[in-house]
């Protein structure tokens, strides 16, 4: 569980104060056209606004509060900001929201930026939140209703006994609108003109709503910074506790040095094939390996001796393959602790999901998911999609209208993903394709990286700053043919290569190093 937290933390990297083109920092930080406590706006369309406060913060050092998984601690060299907290709600849906939105009152870069959340809570308002307000920008984000709790969604998710339509509504699409409305229109009022660009930023639920706010509201943002995203929710919620049902079903819950031994085995098996031998599999879709091969052998585990049995390898092999015909499973060379932990010879199953099934499928947050036969399971898949995918599957392929007003996508994702398997990305990606015409015109505004060896929001070689490749996309029209990418001690480092490119070995040259591989 403690691992599962950490690849939670998903802090995104944000750009370095960057002045606009044309302009330098001095001439983009203008002077307020009103004070921070006279804020006021008018309420979009559909939209109350309860209440809108303006406080001014001094800057310094801002202590971030512990709030799991997320990380916390003080920041230091904050600049003096204003402060503007909206309540809104929507008539006849019970609800109540909070938008905050930080004004620097000196050095602003003349862009606004909106933050997506993790799990269960919509929006970011720890550290990378602060570090956005440091590079200069104007930066918002949503609570959606919801409530603080990224874990579950058993606090809100039901009323009365059925679905609160209004609050998922809210984290799956309408809040993000809000926030874009109601936090450009904010920094307007303060600023005296509007933001020169706008930017969503986010991983997992953070990514998904990148890409729903692309298909659905084409307009609100210039530019999309999107990674390791949940899309394909209603299907992935479900796919999500395949691994779990599967050691329940088999009866055979594989310890975590059991489940480590066939990843090893794997990339032993799949490394050397993309031509240099460094520990990843860098197309793990092309990795076969058989975990059948591994039965029979003994290995130490805690320093006892524990035969790897026929049942452990069918277990592994019905967790890569996923539910077939329904989704994706983990690859290998992916970890299995995110969705196939165990712990005192039980499965553990990954906490977003169980909630996802339990909440909006079962209608009941005390249903046990270990009771669940693949016969079932696979009922509940159907119905995910049937009932939720118009909803929050966050997939819609046409994204005409995000080209025609000519914003930019820009989306990464770990191949070893333990969470999210990037596959579904790779799907999504596709089905873009044939709706729009083919990989070359869909790269003109959209495009994937993915990260061989990466994890969930980061861990392996991640990119180091996508967000300023995004920008120099947007504002230069410098589209990214590679983006930068690196391990965070910065002893190696890769050019990820735009889809649908790969990174390979050019076959000489230290391996840890970008200069040794070219896109193909």
């Amino acid at each position: 569980m403690k691992r599962i937290l950490t690849i939670l933390a998903a802090v995104v990297p944000l750009a370095a104060l960057m002045p606009l083109p044309g302009s330098s920092a001095a001439t983009t930080a203008a002077s307020t056209a009103t004070a921070c406590t006279t804020v006021s706006i008018k309420a979009p369309q559909g939209v109350r606004i309860d209440s809108l406060t303006g406080v001014d913060q001094p800057g310094g050092t801002v202590v971030i509060p512990p709030n799991p998984p997320f990380p916390s601690g003080p920041v230091t060299g904050v600049p003096a900001y204003c402060e503007v907290t909206v309540q809104l709600s929507h008539p006849g849906a019970g609800d109540h929201v909070k938008t905050v939105v930080w004004l620097p009152k000196t050095g602003w870069n003349g862009r606004f930026q909106a933050l997506g959340g993790s799990a269960y809570q919509a929006g970011e308002f720890g550290i990378p939140w602060v570090n956005a307000v440091k590079a200069g920008y104007a930066v918002a984000s949503t609570d959606a209703g919801v409530g603080p709790s990224p874990f579950t969604a058993d606090a809100w998710a039901l009323k009365d006994g059925k679905v609160n339509q209004a609050l998922l509504l809210n984290f799956a699409s309408r809040s993000l609108h809000d926030l874009a409305t109601v936090g450009k229109a904010v920094t307007n009022q303060y600023y005296g003109h509007a933001a020169n660009y706008s930017y969503w930023t986010g991983c997992s639920t953070g990514g998904r709503q990148g890409y729903i706010e692309a298909q659905q509201h084409p307009d609100d943002f210039d530019g999309i910074l999107a990674q390791s995203p949940a899309v394909n929710w209603d299907r992935w919620g479900v796919a999500a506790i395949w691994p779990a049902v599967v050691m329940n079903q088999e009866h055979t819950y594989p310890t975590a040095c059991v489940f480590d031994e066939f990843n090893k085995a794997a990339v032993q098996a799949c490394d050397s094939k993309d031509g240099v031998v460094n520990g990843v599999i860098d197309q793990p879709q092309k990795c076969t390996w058989a975990p059948e091969r591994l039965v029979g052998k003994t290995v130490l585990c805690d320093g006892k001796p524990v035969t790897i049995t026929a049942a452990d390898a069918r277990v592994v092999r019905k967790i890569w393959d996923g539910p077939r015909g329904l989704w994706y499973g983990l690859t290998r060379g992916s970890a299995f602790d995110g969705l196939a932990a165990t712990a005192d010879g039980k499965a553990v199953p990954f906490v977003v999901p169980d909630s996802w099934v339990r909440d909006f499928l079962k209608l009941d947050p005390a249903f046990d998911t270990s009771t669940l036969t693949y016969s079932q399971y696979a009922k509940l898949f159907r119905q995910s999609e049937a009932q939720y995918n118009e909803v929050i599957g966050s997939d819609d392929p046409d994204l005409s209208a995000f080209r025609r007003s000519g914003g930019k996508l820009l989306s990464w994702h770990g191949l070893s993903d333990s969470l999210i398997p990037a596959l579904g990305t790779v799907d999504y990606r596709k089905r873009v394709e044939r709706e729009l015409g083919g990989s070359t015109r869909v790269n003109d505004f959209y495009r994937l990286f993915l990260a061989p060896g990466a994890g969930h929001c980061g861990g392996g070689i991640t990119p180091t700053d996508p967000l300023a490749s995004l920008v120099k996309w947007v504002e230069q029209g410098q589209a990214p043919a590679t983006l930068p990418a690196a391990t965070v001690d910065g002893t190696e480092r890769r050019d990820l290569c735009a889809y649908p490119s790969v990174s390979k070995y050019k076959g000489y040259g230290d391996p840890k190093q970008a200069s040794s591989y070219r896109c193909s």
